[in-house]
């Protein structure tokens, strides 16, 4: 077809969507390999970053793969190949300027696997966001300005089974392809909306929340959905039960989510707060196949939490805040009303400007404002009835 020569902008303009190329690699999986890797690294400063983790197949999360691309050079890195020692990648990496997409997982990964900080970065999402694309995702950035339209299986493959496909490596490939040019079109659209020194300040302040890593566990994150409305044998049997899928998600090396659903956890849970007996309960709820392998423990579990006191439960450790005063419900909602305006005349998302609970921060403590929010994000709600 003649359409498959066109630039990229033709075919986005005729509506033509192209099967991506697939871009020459190279596999990093034996030690001698690191060398040229690291190579192309010290010849730029910035490359293009992406990883795979395993998080949809595995109790604990782990970095498969990354995607770097130094210049024009793409390298695929098998993180979990063995005897390949990453120290000196590691290294390079913190000393250069990061391009990427939907970083904030794969920062909060690297600083867990490696005490990982970026140096600096560009997120295309982040840019997506700021320039108030209704479809944020790499595919459809793609999609929509190249005209390139990737195979989207990807996305739900296991990333930690070997041999990887050959079908995976070139997915992978494509994801940090065009990362360069998207960044160079969104960061003009940006510096002609004004919006570059926002970018700027977003890029940085992502780059400290990935620094800070995952939150370690606590003793209450079994409060989940609506705990707070359960009470009595109820709230014990969430926490029994909760504690009893984590044991199982870890003996099974597979996510929480996988042996029980948050859902089915609190229809449980209110089943046992309304009274009703434990044979009942498991008797009016579909356990599907995994579950009922489990049973045995399941009811052990479920037979605990009924009948342990409430008052024996881990207390919350954190204050509750007072509710807001009438003068501080009438600073939130000017803030509120100030925040949609600006909003609805910059064409954004209003809680990138500032989210629910932000509005309530800045309604009880508006001297705070430089703690809560970004110095654009202020910028935008000064003047009467804003912050100062």
């Amino acid at each position: 077809m003649i359409s498959r020569f066109l630039p990229h902008p033709v075919r986005r303009l005729l509506g033509v969507k192209v099967a991506p190329r697939t871009p020459e690699y190279t596999l990093v999986d034996q030690p001698g390999q690191l060398q040229p890797l690291l190579d192309a690294m010290s010849r730029v400063d910035e490359i293009s970053l992406d990883t795979e983790a395993d998080n949809m197949y595995h109790y604990r999360t782990r970095i498969c793969l990354m995607q770097i691309m130094a210049g024009r050079q793409i390298f695929l890195v098998d993180v979990l190949a063995p005897n390949l020692v990453l120290d000196p990648l590691w290294e390079s990496l913190r000393r250069k300027h990061l391009v990427m997409h939907g970083s904030d997982f794969d920062l909060r990964l690297l600083r867990a696997i490696c005490d990982f900080q970026a140096k600096s970065l560009f997120d295309t999402m982040l840019a997506a966001q700021l320039l108030n694309y209704k479809r944020i995702g790499l595919a459809a950035l793609l999609e929509e300005h190249f005209g390139v339209e990737l195979d989207k299986d990807g996305q739900k493959a296991n990333w930690s089974k070997r041999p990887l496909s050959q079908k995976l490596l070139d997915y992978a490939a494509l994801d940090v392809l065009h990362l360069p040019e998207l960044r160079n079109l969104l960061q003009r659209e940006l510096q002609r909306r004004n919006r570059a020194d926002w970018m700027e300040q977003q890029c940085r302040a992502q780059i400290i929340s990935g620094a800070e890593g995952f939150s370690p566990p606590d003793e209450n994150d079994w409060r989940i959905g609506q705990s707070e409305r359960l009470h009595g044998r109820g709230l014990g049997t969430l926490h029994a039960l909760w504690h009893w899928r984590e044991d199982q998600a870890r003996r099974l090396d597979t996510p929480p989510f996988k042996v029980c659903s948050n859902d089915l956890l609190m229809k449980i849970s209110f089943a046992a707060e309304e009274g009703r007996s434990e044979d009942d309960i498991i008797s009016n709820i579909n356990l599907g196949k995994r579950h009922g392998r489990l049973i045995g423990s399941l009811m052990s579990a479920l037979r605990a939490g009924i009948t342990r006191d409430p008052k024996t439960l881990p207390r919350r450790k954190h204050q509750r805040h007072a509710p807001l005063s009438a003068q501080e419900l009438a600073r939130q909602d000017q803030l509120k009303s100030l925040r949609d305006r600006r909003a609805k005349e910059l064409q954004l998302d209003p809680t990138l400007i500032a989210n629910r609970s932000q509005l309530a921060q800045l309604a009880r403590e508006p001297d705070k404002a430089a703690e809560i929010l970004l110095p654009w994000q202020i910028g935008l709600l000064q003047g009467p009835g804003g912050v100062v």
